[in-house]
């Protein structure tokens, strides 16, 4: 009898579909290979660990801010504009699994993790970096230092207020977006 083959979506997917039931905390990898009809060798091919998921997850959601800068409506608009389109897309993608999501930045910030937590750091970085990117800003040296830094902070505040208000209106999270991106050196600098 052939043996299932699998990929590193559909792992993904079962995961969370999993946690979504049980929660991150609770899901095992023997449980996602249970459900795939496979072994952990199967699972391991592709993940090293349970982090990886997570690394996996916050990937596609990188790649759903990418895929939505190529998007000809973006080119006319104003630089808050960009970024408040590519950031929406990027929790759009997460959505589906909302609470999932947060348990998975608390199971990253445990105080046991710190391995994970550094990682968590980086992680914030490169998505910050490719919403930069994808918003096209081209600001240099100590502009970009100082843009990078108040954008890691609107990203944050916005990304916890996300998580913690999923009953919110979707216009209503827009204005809150809205006003993270016209904290004022934040608008000053995308003023230029």
């Amino acid at each position: 009898m052939k043996k299932p083959t699998i990929n590193a979506p559909q792992i993904l997917d079962a995961a969370l579909q999993l946690a979504d039931v049980c929660g991150w905390e609770r899901l095992h990898l023997f449980d996602v290979a249970t459900r795939l009809g496979v072994g952990l060798d199967a699972i391991a091919a592709h993940y090293r660990d349970k982090d990886q998921l997570v690394e996996a997850w916050f990937d596609r959601a990188d790649r759903a801010l990418l895929t939505r800068a190529k998007a000809t409506d973006l080119a006319g608009l104003e630089p808050a504009q960009r970024l408040e389109e590519l950031l929406v897309a990027w929790l759009d993608c997460l959505a589906s699994h909302r609470a999932v999501t947060g348990q998975m930045l608390l199971y990253k910030l445990e105080p046991a993790h710190l391995h994970l937590q550094v990682l968590g750091l980086l992680r914030i970085s490169r998505t910050v970096q490719w919403w930069r990117e994808a918003a096209q800003r081209e600001t240099l040296h100590l502009r970009r230092i100082a843009e990078e830094s108040l954008l890691t902070g609107a990203y944050l505040r916005s990304f916890i207020h996300w998580l913690r208000h999923p009953e919110e209106d979707p216009a209503e999270f827009r204005a809150f977006l809205r006003r993270q991106l016209r904290y004022g050196p934040l608008q000053m600098l995308l003023r230029r």
